[in-house]
């Protein structure tokens, strides 16, 4: 199953502007400057894996990241697998699932009344790359006097 040391560490994907998808991972402990890593993922389980096509590289020319462009999402869950080589040996096989992390809600408005002291507030969910109904959501609404 591959050389211990070698699995990458920190593996994190943050998806932004709905279709832009930046994943990073540190190189394994005992990883040398030959090994190299490669990442392949899938939106869903219906979809094929793809290979990163434009990867983020180290000072010894290592993959330690991709980014992605026009990336959807159609359920919950993304299947990521990192592997690679060193020498011609294999390395750990780290995979992992990613869910999307979201924007704050969009398009909101403030109506407070000075006779009452009430105010209303109103706002449209984030934009999303797959979740479609808005009562997924829970929002935290924090008020400060100035």
């Amino acid at each position: 199953a591959g050389m211990n040391g070698t699995a990458i560490e920190n593996f994190a994907c943050v998806i932004f502007n709905i279709s832009f998808m930046n994943c990073t991972w540190h190189v394994g402990r005992t990883a040398t400057e030959d090994t190299q890593y490669f990442l392949y993922w899938r939106p869903s389980k219906k979809e094929d894996v793809t290979e990163c096509q434009n990867y983020i590289k180290d000072n010894c020319g290592r993959n330690i990241g991709c980014q992605f462009q026009n990336v959807t999402i159609e359920n919950k869950n993304a299947y990521f697998l990192v592997n690679g080589s060193r020498s011609g040996q294999n390395i750990h096989i780290s995979d992992y699932i990613i869910v999307e992390k979201l924007t704050p809600p969009l398009n909101i408005t403030v109506n407070c009344t000075e006779a009452s002291h009430r105010c209303s507030i109103w706002w449209q969910p984030p934009r999303t790359s797959h979740v479609k109904k808005s009562s997924c959501f829970k929002y935290e609404i924090v008020i400060e006097n100035k």
